[in-house]
């Protein structure tokens, strides 16, 4: 297994020494961000059909280790999407979200986060909705961030029309004080149970109904037509299209053409035209040759560009294979090849969905497309993994 700098040398020699990399990215992104547990969690007998309290978890999360990622992500130039899917927000629970929110803010970095309804004991009603995901909202914005409104599975399973939809984004919209929200559209494969999410044209007229506070959506269909097609829609109203498709990202991002205008969502300047910005999991795997990659596009090498993207969407298409939803086992499992914490544990302990042969294929994949910063380390630990399994 070979380090990052040893792979920059083989592939694309010195690229890292031609960009400046204290300037801006040339797209606003986000990495969704996975939570580290503490050894003391490997004697706990949580399981993903027998899930613990998040009162119970929250007990051992290493709060040093996950803060300690989020820092050295930021530092990349991109920003932190806090307590989302990544951070397993509801099996964690909304005390220990809220504490990870708390925290991102503090760090000084660039972040949004996750607005949902769990930190009610009773959700029936579409105003329920409307009323919890409010107050998350605010507690967001109080620490800085910009919200992101959650997908709520009530919906489907309440067989909510298009109309319903639009009345209760809008509500929330009107709801809340000013400033920028992002609209997230995450589909079953992620989550069962929001089959038939956002059905008919409703997420076109919910963008459409407030487009000054509904600035942006994280699409997360792993769709590239469509979302190629949606963010053509947004773009018509300064509104941006942040990708969540960790299959085909690259290609995404770079788009067809240059910024043609801008626009702003908060206090950051945001360029607008025919690609797509970024809200992604895998980002928390490959924020530095990502980040690298994104300051080469901004320079004109798109070559170069393509280059190391294509081996960080390899790495991406493995972690996010089917069952997608166990993609985290494989985040947690470079974030221990590399150091950032002491073992590869995740809440519920989801690190046991994937096979040895997949983390394999990980651990492969995550060399090549330069995401393992210290090889010795990265090799001794596997070693001793493949002992171990």
């Amino acid at each position: 297994m070979r380090s990052s700098a040893e792979l920059r040398d083989d592939v694309w020699d010195h690229l890292a020494n031609r960009v400046d990399h204290t300037k801006p990215l040339s797209r606003l992104c986000y990495a969704a961000t996975h939570v580290v547990m503490k050894d003391s969690y490997g004697g706990v007998n949580h399981t993903v059909e027998n899930p613990g309290s998040g009162q119970e978890i929250a007990e051992h999360v290493d709060w040093a280790a996950t803060m300690a990622i989020r820092s050295s992500i930021g530092k990349t130039g991109m920003g932190i999407a806090e307590a989302m899917d990544t951070a397993q927000r509801f099996s964690l629970g909304w005390e220990s979200a809220r504490e990870l929110i708390r925290r991102t803010g503090e760090l000084g970095v660039s972040f949004c986060a996750g607005a949902s309804t769990d930190h009610m004991v009773k959700v029936e009603t579409a105003s329920d909705l409307v009323e919890g995901v409010c107050e998350q909202i605010n507690v967001i914005r109080q620490a800085g961030g910009v919200p992101v409104i959650l997908p709520m599975p009530l919906l489907p399973a309440l067989g909510t029309d298009p109309d319903g939809y639009v009345a209760v984004y809008s509500d929330i919209a009107q709801n809340c004080s000013d400033g920028p929200l992002i609209v997230h559209w995450l589909g079953p494969m992620f989550l069962p149970s929001l089959e038939g999410y956002f059905p008919g044209d409703s997420f076109e007229r919910v963008m459409q109904s407030d487009p000054e506070k509904f600035r942006a959506a994280k699409l997360s269909m792993l769709d590239a037509e469509l979302e190629i097609r949606l963010r053509g829609v947004l773009v018509e109203n300064e509104q941006v299209m942040l990708t969540g498709d960790d299959f085909h990202f690259g290609e995404l991002i770079a788009g067809s053409s240059p910024a043609t205008c801008s626009t702003t969502i908060g206090d950051q300047v945001v360029p607008l035209g025919n690609f797509s910005h970024a809200l992604l999991g895998i980002f928390d795997a490959i924020s530095q040759p990502a980040a690298l990659a994104l300051r080469l596009l901004e320079q004109g090498d798109r070559g170069s560009y393509d280059e190391i993207m294509g081996r960080c969407e390899a790495l991406g298409q493995c972690i996010f294979e089917e069952p997608t939803r166990f993609y985290k086992t494989g985040l947690a499992f470079i974030s221990w090849l590399n150091g950032h914490q002491s073992n590869p544990m995740l809440v519920n302990h989801e690190e046991n969905r994937r096979s040895q042969a997949h983390l394999l294929r990980v651990a492969q994949l995550a060399s090549e497309a330069g995401a393992i910063s210290n090889a010795e380390l990265a090799n001794q630990r596997l070693a001793e993994w493949l002992e171990m399994s």
